[in-house]
């Protein structure tokens, strides 16, 4: 591997602005950093032209992107998509499932595992995250609602030992069975996220202690406040302010979460509770014009319009079109924080919540030399993952 010296840029850990400084790399790893010049030889030097030197973005939730799904399950689709996101700025991205059947869920595990050591110009792929298909039919959201169902530890329990990269699975937790399938998943390691749910307050917080400690696509297919015989509850938005512990992901193309809502999910939560996710679908980097959201064989129509995807019938969003850099972006232009904390959403935080807090998601010795370089607009330069240029 390459040993990098990334000098002259105004480096963002994200915890602190270091100013202008310099960052080197040897086998993978981040070695030095430290502002102003550091003199070495016998390293590979890069100018990063006093542009900002952050952090590979790591996107949590996405589907695709370039023109492919994740459940198109072919190498072809995992590469292109990772390519895709890689220029924008993702070093590492977490390739998404949707509600179907298991059929094409095992074809989806056999190619990731077959697209791993394909995936050299691309953001790296973290593990799996299962969407679906156990969730709310009132909150189903694009999800196609033929796949619904309650959590059947037969089921489950299969598809848990069918693949071994499994690292987070999104289900609404009022469902019969879920406190049960929480616990199996925590005793795997795998995340148990909260999505398309109906639940109410108490019952998500029954579902924090049970181990649902993360919110997928806040404000996306979840209630807020609601009336149930008249009286009034607080639903699944107000918990996840609420609970303090709760992280949240949200999709910050001003469109699923406009202006209003991000600031006030950020002035509640803070960046070190966030994640920016794109949830993209495979028409992010695409014109707009109809695509198909899921597989290529088995997904639904939707029309690409006003930077999102839609059902066709225009009766709900089907996924954003969002890269991570514009994420940074509107989170900073639009969403009421500083540089430094867009940074931290699209880094350590969703580092943390990914459980590789330890070595990814930050500028510091000894981290991944996951690293980006993009200029005032947060436009990329450079895209350097495992200390080699993408």
């Amino acid at each position: 591997m390459s040993r990098l010296k990334i000098f002259n840029g105004n480096i963002i850990t994200p915890f602190e602005n270091l100013g202008i400084g310099t960052v080197l790399t040897d086998n993978g790893k981040i070695t030095a950093v430290e502002r102003g010049n550091i003199e070495v030889s016998g390293y590979t030097e890069v100018d990063a032209k006093n542009n900002y030197i952050t952090p590979g973005f790591i996107d949590l939730h996405t589907h695709g992107g370039g023109g492919s799904d994740f459940m198109d399950s072919t190498t072809d689709a995992f590469i292109t998509a990772a390519n895709m996101h890689a220029k924008h700025g993702t070093t590492l991205l977490f390739p998404t499932t949707l509600a179907g059947d298991n059929s094409e869920l095992y074809s989806f595990f056999d190619t990731y595992e077959k697209a791993l050591p394909l995936n050299t110009k691309g953001a790296r792929f973290g593990g799996i995250h299962l969407e679906g298909p156990y969730f709310s039919y009132n909150h189903r959201g694009a999800q196609d609602p033929k796949y619904l169902r309650n959590p059947n530890p037969a089921e489950y329990n299969a598809i848990l030992e069918r693949s071994k990269d499994i690292v987070r699975w999104s289900i609404a937790p009022e469902l019969p069975g879920s406190t049960e399938f929480a616990h199996t998943l925590t005793k795997r390691g795998i995340l148990p996220s909260i999505a398309h749910t109906d639940a109410i307050y108490e019952e998500i917080l029954e579902a924090f202690k049970a181990g649902f400690t993360h919110i997928t696509h806040f404000y996306s297919c979840m209630n807020g406040i609601t009336r149930r015989n008249a009286f009034r509850y607080a639903g699944c938005i107000e918990a996840g302010y609420l609970i303090d512990e709760m992280t949240v992901e949200i999709i910050a193309d001003g469109i699923h979460v406009p202006e209003p809502l991000m600031k006030l999910i950020y002035r509640l939560k803070g960046a070190e509770n966030i994640a920016l996710v794109t949830d993209s679908m495979r028409g992010a980097g695409m014109p707009d014009g109809e695509s198909i959201l899921g597989s290529l064989k088995n997904g639904q129509s939707v029309i690409i319009e006003d930077g999102v995807a839609k059902l066709i019938d225009r009766t709900a969003f089907a996924g954003s079109v969002a890269t991570a850099d514009l994420l940074v972006r509107n989170a900073r232009d639009i969403g009421g924080t500083s540089l430094k904390e867009a940074v931290r959403m699209a880094t350590s935080t969703p580092a943390r919540i990914a459980n590789i807090g330890d070595k990814k998601g930050r500028i510091a010795v000894g981290y991944d030399a996951d690293i980006v370089i993009f200029n005032d607009n947060i436009e990329i330069q450079s895209t350097i993952i495992d200390g080699e240029f993408i």
